[in-house]
């Protein structure tokens, strides 16, 4: 008898020593687990809130810049504006997004919290009196802001507070541009090219949803398209896919080109901020006047929903790429991301028009093609693409158009602090900014 208990004993002492560590470990699961999802929660309904206010203020923006075309004339005086809202504030060295995307790289940064109702007011007297910009970026950095702050207050640790900037993204995102899904996995897509953040997964889509479902509580709807006719998927309409998409890809390396030159230019010519702004609401004025025609002011939402109905200005994606390039360049606050939309949405309906492709799912390949090539997000831009046009319509065209456009766009991009972590030619560890200029061309080689 004490033979069988001295051999049951250890194997009955390991067998509860083995209980207790798992039940340990399922404890501190459900605790991390219910923490982050109060968190994620909490920070969706609040980033939620603002994010409907300031899509709500924007839509009214819109409505009284058509219905008071004589706002366009004081877009110089509202740059001014800007600029001492910014400098009063202590933001005078702002980078937009960027500065969103540094401070969840580097654990000692921080983001100011005034940076959420500055880039806000800011935003609003762009779009309402005629800028070129959109609104998701506004609403990236209003999100992470909001999430920074809530994170000072609560006295969290840097690295959970970065996953609170995350969420924050999201939730802001969602609440905006109704996209719950693009808009988790877009900050963690983003920030790290070829890697992604796990660790942010679930507080980013519960952030999504809690802002989603309070957006819609208070009566936005969510953006959603028809494509009008989708062609069979043959040979050789993939083949006319796969053009459109090396053409997108090229697009959005010179849509980068003029924002980033642009901005280079009004530095180099106007040094003072005030004047440089000025001098930028003046530009937009005038080009306004010269093309005669308010379209490329604003977003540009509009426009993007004919272009998906088949319908467009064969210049139109050059003038929206200019006018954005003039508009952000001299220091107006905003967004790239719609205006991207609107670059590929009436570049890939023209591209319908002369190849005989299906106008309407060539803008909408068109502009999902121009938003990868621009943000190297690859799986936001397809589940952007579900969410706006549904799983029916030609998704194999849509997926085919971004992947052909992320191989394509190169390292370049919107966002001069987002790590490239892989290559996108090769299995290969590269670790570089996409804002860098001196990649040697080593990657480029088999």
């Amino acid at each position: 008898m004490q033979m069988v208990k001295d051999r049951i004993g250890p194997v009955v002492k390991w067998i509860g020593l083995s209980l207790r560590n798992y039940i340990s470990r399922i404890i501190f699961n459900l605790k991390s687990g219910c923490k982050w999802i109060l968190l994620a929660v909490f920070i969706g309904i609040i980033v939620g809130a603002v994010g409907s206010s300031f899509d709500y203020c924007l839509k009214y923006a819109e409505i009284w810049r058509e219905k008071y075309p004589w706002l366009l004339y004081l877009l110089p005086f509202g740059g001014l504006a800007i600029v001492g809202l910014y400098q009063n504030s202590g933001l005078e060295k702002d980078r937009g997004t960027n500065t969103i995307l540094h401070v969840v790289h580097n654990q000692d940064e921080d983001v100011p919290a005034i940076l959420a109702p500055v880039i806000y007011i800011a935003s609003l007297i762009t779009h309402l009196l005629g800028g070129s910009a959109g609104r998701e970026g506004a609403a990236l950095q209003i999100g992470g802001s909001i999430g920074n702050t809530l994170g000072r207050i609560m006295h969290m640790e840097e690295g959970d507070r970065k996953l609170l900037v995350m969420s924050g993204m999201s939730a802001a995102f969602s609440a905006v541009f109704g996209t719950p899904l693009a808009a988790a996995i877009f900050p963690m897509e983003m920030i790290s090219v070829g890697i992604m953040q796990y660790s942010a997964l679930l507080p980013c889509i519960f952030a999504s949803v809690a802002a989603n479902r309070f957006a819609g509580y208070m009566g936005l709807v969510p953006e959603s398209f028809i494509i009008r006719a989708t062609p069979i998927f043959s040979l050789a309409n993939i083949g006319k896919i796969i053009c459109l998409g090396s053409l997108s890809a090229g697009l959005s390396v010179i849509f980068c080109m003029f924002l980033r030159n642009a901005a280079v230019l009004y530095r180099k010519y106007c040094k003072n901020p005030y004047v440089r702004i000025f001098v930028g609401g003046c530009l937009v004025v005038a080009m306004t006047l010269a093309v005669g025609t308010r379209m490329y002011n604003g977003a540009g939402s509009e426009v993007i929903r004919d272009a998906i109905a088949g319908d467009v200005v064969a210049p139109a994606f050059f003038f929206k790429m200019l006018f954005t390039a003039l508009t952000l360049g001299a220091g107006y606050k905003g967004g790239e991301i719609v205006p991207s939309f609107f670059t590929g949405a009436t570049f890939g309906c023209l591209f319908g028009h002369l190849v005989g492709l299906s106008p309407s799912l060539c803008a909408a390949a068109g502009m999902l093609a121009m938003f990868c090539g621009v943000t190297n997000c690859p799986i936001t831009s397809m589940l952007i693409g579900f969410e706006l046009f549904g799983f029916t319509g030609g998704p194999k065209f849509l997926i085919i158009a971004i992947v052909v456009s992320y191989m394509l766009s190169g390292y370049g991009g919107l966002y001069h602090e987002q790590i490239i972590v892989y290559s996108k030619y090769h299995p290969k560890y590269i670790n570089r900014l996409s804002g860098d200029d001196d990649f040697d061309g080593a990657d480029y080689e088999d």
